[in-house]
């Protein structure tokens, strides 16, 4: 498997200085950029933001705009993830990221590109849908998540939740369910060998049963 990013959202920002490494250590691909989660909020907005933060440091990225169920279906779009050495889940709305991508072709691919070693990363809601359970932004509960990651639930922009809905999240995930809680413009990195990182401006936390754990409590 690859690298596995956890972004806590305002990606492509100035601070998300691990987009350059795991762009350099993946053998500097082109990076596709997946701007679902943001279909009704300018997803052409998020491209460029993209395309000119990766461009900052002679990377290319590129928008591949599946925005609906049927643009998940399709086999070209798949193909096209699944040949990626660098995928991009952006933010926006985890509900429609995770109604558009659950049991389609290009979800396929992705997890067929990681298995083959590509880097996947996903920010705020491109986070969130990337474990199982997901936290359901709307209150803080958990739902279900696309379970790239299984036994993890992601709270991104965790430096601006207020403290209430933070422990709601933190106090129903339990059963060994831990939560990455990730403040914006950092992230939390698994390497290949299954070790983890912070890097990045902010701070990040883990618990498990409501309980501050480690980095090495994550799978």
């Amino acid at each position: 498997m690859g690298p596995l990013a956890l972004v806590g959202g305002a990606e492509w920002t100035e601070g998300c200085t691990f987009d350059q490494d795991l762009w350099e250590a993946a053998g500097r691909p082109e990076v596709v950029v997946l701007p679902t989660a943001a279909a009704y909020e300018h997803p052409e907005r998020a491209v460029d933001s993209a395309r000119a933060w990766f461009g900052g440091f002679g990377a290319k990225a590129e928008g591949l705009m599946v925005l609906s169920r049927s643009d998940a279906m399709s086999e070209e779009a798949a193909a096209t993830v699944r040949r990626a050495g660098f995928v991009y889940l952006g933010g926006g709305s985890p509900m429609h990221l995770r109604s558009v991508l659950k049991d389609s072709a290009v979800w396929d691919g992705l997890v067929d590109a990681w298995e083959g070693g590509a880097v996947v990363a996903g920010s705020s809601a491109g986070a969130m849908v990337l474990g199982d359970p997901m936290v359901d932004p709307r209150g803080g509960a958990l739902t279900l998540g696309l379970g790239l990651l299984r036994g993890v639930a992601v709270l991104p922009h965790y430096d601006t939740w207020s403290e209430e809905k933070a422990a709601r999240t933190v106090q129903l995930a339990t059963g060994h369910v831990r939560i990455a809680a990730v403040g914006e413009r950092t992230a939390l990195i698994r390497d290949p060998e299954g070790r983890w990182r912070k890097e990045g401006a902010g701070e990040a936390a883990v618990y498990v049963d409501a309980t501050p754990a480690g980095l090495d409590a994550l799978p």
